[in-house]
């Protein structure tokens, strides 16, 4: 299953494989240098179709748990004042994902999007811990009248494009899509420290599936 938010991208690189492999077809020398061509072409559509599937996701049902927003590699979690949304001190997860994980995004918990901001800026390597900062991104913050959470996503190095299905006072279910970032990113989860984090650096996560924390 193709994730609707790359139809487009793939539909692209689906017609230049059409018209670049038959213009080879017809006007190239030599067999093994058409199909090594029409080879490279078709491994091309293939990433296409790879990095931009969407597989379905069994999300937990308990009301109290936080999920990952984001297929990948938890690369940082540290201490920091949260002056934005929740307004108070918190905990930074950060979660890395390279071009070969699934880049669709899924809301970490139920509840009112009660803050939305768009940022443009670099294209900072994702790993780096100033990326959070300074490149183009996205701020979410989710309240369900008990929890309330902030994440971003974070363009990286590579990643150009933002989406991002949200608008303030919109309706969010834990689990369910709302937007990727194509190409190589990162996420980052702001949580209040009341909560009971689940992951630690170096452990991997699935959207809509892997424990971050849970609301005592």
């Amino acid at each position: 299953m193709i994730s609707r938010y790359g139809y487009d991208v793939a539909g692209v690189v689906a017609g230049l494989v059409v018209v670049l492999s038959s213009l080879s077809w017809f006007f190239l020398e030599g067999k093994t240098l058409k199909f090594s061509l029409i080879g490279f072409l078709l491994l091309v559509l293939l990433f296409t179709v790879y990095f931009f599937r969407d597989p379905e996701r069994i999300t937990p049902s308990e009301e109290n748990l936080i999920v990952a927003p984001a297929d990948g590699k938890v690369i940082l979690i540290k201490d920091v004042r949260e002056g934005e949304f929740l307004m108070s001190e918190a905990v930074q997860v950060s979660i890395f994902m390279s071009p070969l994980n699934v880049h669709v995004n899924r809301f970490p918990l139920s509840g009112t999007v009660g803050y939305f901001k768009y940022f443009p800026g670099e294209y900072l390597v994702a790993y780096d811990e100033k990326s959070s900062s300074r490149n183009e991104r996205t701020h979410i913050g989710i309240d369900n009248g008990r929890v309330k959470v902030l994440f971003k996503q974070i363009a990286g190095f590579v990643a150009r494009r933002i989406v991002a299905e949200v608008r303030e006072g919109d309706r969010a279910v834990a689990g369910r899509r709302f937007g990727m970032i194509k190409f190589g990113s990162r996420v980052d989860v702001i949580l209040p420290r009341t909560l009971q984090l689940k992951v630690k650096v170096g452990d991997r996560t699935v959207a809509g599936e892997t424990v971050l924390a849970v609301a005592l």
